[in-house]
C-alpha cells in the first residue's frame, strides 16, 4: 500500500525544497492589522500563497478571513482528520550566518526562519496528502490540513476558526518532534508594569525582547555613570565567567549581557540575557521594580524564587522565562512565560505570582489548560505504529513544555517534524531543515494519515 506512496515522495523531493524555499522568503511575521490581513500584510501574503499552491494541486480551499484557511482531500464521509500547522513565524532576531527571511541551500539543508516552525512541517503535511491523492488510496474519512497564521501569538486565528466552522475531533499538529507528544503542559503569560526607582543604579534606557515565548540572546542597557560603572561591570563578569561588556560613553555607560536564546518552553542549556542583566544591576545597586524582578526570576527557570516551582510525573517540572523586558518613561514592563504540570493548580501559581511581585500591577494574564491524551488511546497507539513502520525505532509518547494547536482538538497530539536526533532552532538564529529528514517525516504522516482515514 505504501510503495507508490513512498515513490511519489522521493520523486517529489525536490519540488518539495524548491516550494519551501519561496514560502520561507515571506516574511510571516505578525504585523499591524488591516481590513482582510488580522495579523498584518505578511501574513496575508503567506495565507495567499500557500492557497494558491494547494489550489495548483488541485484542492478545493477556503479562506476564513485571513485569520486561517482549510485545504481538504476528501473521503467516503464529511467526518475528517485534521492536521493543524501554522505559516506564522517569530521574528528572525540576530546573530544569523545568512539572511533570515532568504532560503539558503547547502547541500541537504535549507536556512531560513520559518523552515522548522513551522512552514517546513506544513508543506511537508500537503505534500503528504499529494502522495495518497495521486495514489488513488481510498479513503473513507477526509483529512483536513488546517493552517493558521497567529500560532506564535495568541491564537486569535484558531478561535475565529472554531466559531465560523466545525473544527474535527481528531488529528494531529506537525509543530513539535517525533515520536509523539500526547501531553503538553498549560501556560501562564503574563505582562507586568512597576515603578522604575529613583534611587540607587539609575538605568537610562533598557529595550531587551519581542516575544513572549522566546528566550532572549542579548541584552543592552545604557546606566548612568562613566568608567566606575564600567570597572564594576567587568569586576562582576570575572567573578561569575559570564559574559558581559561595558562601553564608556558621552551618554552613561552601555553594558551589554550576552545570553543563548532558545524556545521558552527548552530554558535547558540556554541563558536568558535579560535575566543576566537583572541580576548584575542587582549586584550594582539597583532599587525598586528592577530588583524585585532579579529576586523574583533573575536567572532561574524553574519558578522557585517566584514560589512556582513545582512537577509532576506525567509532565516534568515547571518552567519559567522572561522574554521582555522594557524601561521607558519611568516605567519598568516585563513579560512572564510559565510552562506547568498537568497536575499543578494554575490558579495557586498565579496567586503565587503576584504575592511575589509586590508594587507591579498586572496588565494582562493569559491561561491555557494542559493537555493530555493518553498512551493507551487508539490515535496514540495509531501514529506510533506508523512512526514505527517507517523508520524501524521503537516509539514511545512524551510529554513537552511547548504549546501546539493539538490543544484545539479533543483528541490531538504533536507529531514531528523533528526527529529525536535532529538539532532543535526554533525561535533561534540559524533556523533549518534537512530535506531528506523531512522527506521522511512526510513518509510517516503519510502512513499516519492513511490509517486514520481508512477507519
Amino acid at each position: 500500500m505504501y510503495e507508490k506512496v513512498f515513490a511519489y515522495l522521493d520523486a517529489h523531493a525536490e519540488d518539495y525544497a524548491a516550494q519551501l524555499c519561496r514560502w520561507v522568503e515571506v516574511p510571516s511575521v505578525k504585523g499591524e492589522a488591516t481590513p482582510g490581513a488580522p495579523f498584518g500584510k505578511d501574513v496575508r501574503r503567506m495565507l495567499d500563497v500557500a492557497m494558491a499552491d494547494a489550489k495548483a494541486f488541485g484542492y478545493e480551499t477556503r479562506d476564513f478571513d485571513g485569520y486561517a484557511c482549510d485545504i481538504t482531500l476528501p473521503g467516503e464521509s464529511e467526518e475528517a482528520i485534521a492536521v493543524l500547522g501554522h505559516l506564522d513565524v517569530v521574528p528572525a532576531g540576530d546573530n544569523w550566518a545568512t539572511p533570515p527571511f532568504t532560503a539558503t541551500r547547502v547541500g541537504d539543508q535549507i536556512f531560513a526562519r520559518g523552515t522548522s516552525d513551522d512552514k517546513g512541517p506544513a508543506l511537508a503535511a500537503l505534500y503528504a496528502m499529494n502522495a495518497i491523492k495521486a495514489a488513488g488510496i481510498p479513503l473513507k474519512k477526509s483529512i483536513r490540513l488546517i493552517l493558521g497564521c497567529d500560532e506564535e501569538s495568541d491564537w486569535e486565528d484558531m478561535a475565529y476558526y472554531c466559531a465560523h466552522t466545525e473544527m474535527p475531533e481528531v488529528g494531529f499538529s506537525p509543530d513539535a518532534s517525533f515520536p509523539i507528544i500526547n501531553t503538553e503542559k498549560g501556560m501562564i503569560h503574563g505582562f507586568f508594569t512597576g515603578k522604575l526607582a529613583e534611587d540607587g543604579l539609575q538605568v537610562k534606557q533598557l529595550w531587551t525582547g519581542e516575544r513572549v515565548n522566546v528566550i532572549p540572546g542579548e541584552s543592552k542597557a545604557l546606566i548612568a555613570g562613566g568608567q566606575e560603572v564600567a570597572d564594576k561591570v567587568a569586576a562582576y563578569a570575572e567573578k561569575t565567567g559570564l559574559p558581559y561588556t561595558a562601553e564608556v560613553t558621552a551618554d552613561g555607560v552601555w553594558v551589554t549581557a550576552e545570553g543563548i536564546p532558545g524556545h521558552s518552553a527548552y530554558p535547558e542549556g540556554r541563558r536568558n540575557a535579560i535575566g543576566m542583566m537583572l541580576v548584575l544591576l542587582r549586584e550594582m545597586g539597583v532599587t525598586g521594580a528592577l530588583k524585585t524582578l532579579a529576586d523574583a526570576v533573575g536567572m532561574e527557570h524553574d519558578g522557585a524564587s517566584l514560589g512556582c516551582a513545582c512537577s509532576d510525573e506525567i509532565s516534568g517540572a515547571l518552567t519559567c522565562n522572561m522574554g521582555i523586558l522594557h524601561v521607558k518613561d519611568g516605567k519598568v514592563t516585563a513579560s512572564l512565560d510559565l510552562r506547568c504540570p498537568v497536575a499543578a493548580d494554575l490558579s495557586a501559581l498565579t496567586n503565587a505570582i503576584r504575592a511575589h511581585l509586590p508594587g507591579f500591577s498586572v496588565d494582562s494574564l493569559e491561561i491555557k489548560e494542559p493537555h493530555h491524551v493518553p498512551a493507551d488511546s487508539k490515535l496514540v497507539r495509531s501514529l506510533l505504529d506508523s512512526y514505527t513502520e517507517v523508520t524501524g525505532e521503537p516509539a514511545a509518547p512524551h510529554a513537552t513544555g511547548g504549546g501546539t494547536y493539538a490543544k484545539v482538538l479533543k483528541q490531538g497530539v504533536a507529531y514531528g517534524a523533528a526527529f529525536p536526533e535532529d538539532e532543535d532552532l526554533a525561535h533561534q538564529a540559524n533556523e533549518y531543515i534537512r530535506v531528506s529528514q523531512m522527506v521522511k517525516a512526510m513518509k510517516i504522516y503519510a502512513a499516519a494519515l492513511m490509517k486514520l482515514a481508512a477507519e
